[in-house]
């Protein structure tokens, strides 16, 4: 990457049409970069990535909806509702075994969902 102490004096003038405009501020965007910043990284052979990977984030909502269900189930049992009178501790155990995969898989999806700092302070400027 080009030292970012030098001031940049030199334009590209580049024609675009409105679909096209909106697309690269679009994109530019999704990766948390000023549209001046994308076009010189893109330009530059760089593919950034999205700052979201929104697969990802509809998994994470799924675990979360998941993790709310457990812990409806464990809320029941422990204000002796009726519908959990016939629980016994294994079940509640393996309640709260789930919950905690359920945490795991949820932490590691967030890490590939997450662009790793030095990405993102490498590309900042």
């Amino acid at each position: 990457m080009e030292d970012v102490s030098l001031k940049r004096s030199q334009h590209l003038r580049v024609p675009v049409t409105q679909a096209e405009k909106e697309e690269i501020e679009h994109n530019a965007g999704s990766v948390g970069m000023s549209v001046a910043r994308y076009l010189r990284v893109i330009g530059s052979g760089y593919e950034p990535r999205s700052i979201i990977d929104h697969k990802h984030v509809n998994e994470l909502v799924k675990i979360n909806g998941d993790l709310g269900r457990l812990g409806g189930v464990l809320r029941m049992w422990l204000a002796n509702d009726a519908r959990t009178a016939d629980f016994s501790a294994s079940t509640i155990m393996a309640v709260l075994g789930r919950i905690e995969e359920t945490q795991t898989m949820m932490k590691e999806i967030m890490r590939s969902v997450v662009m790793p700092r030095t990405d993102r302070e490498n590309f900042s400027r």
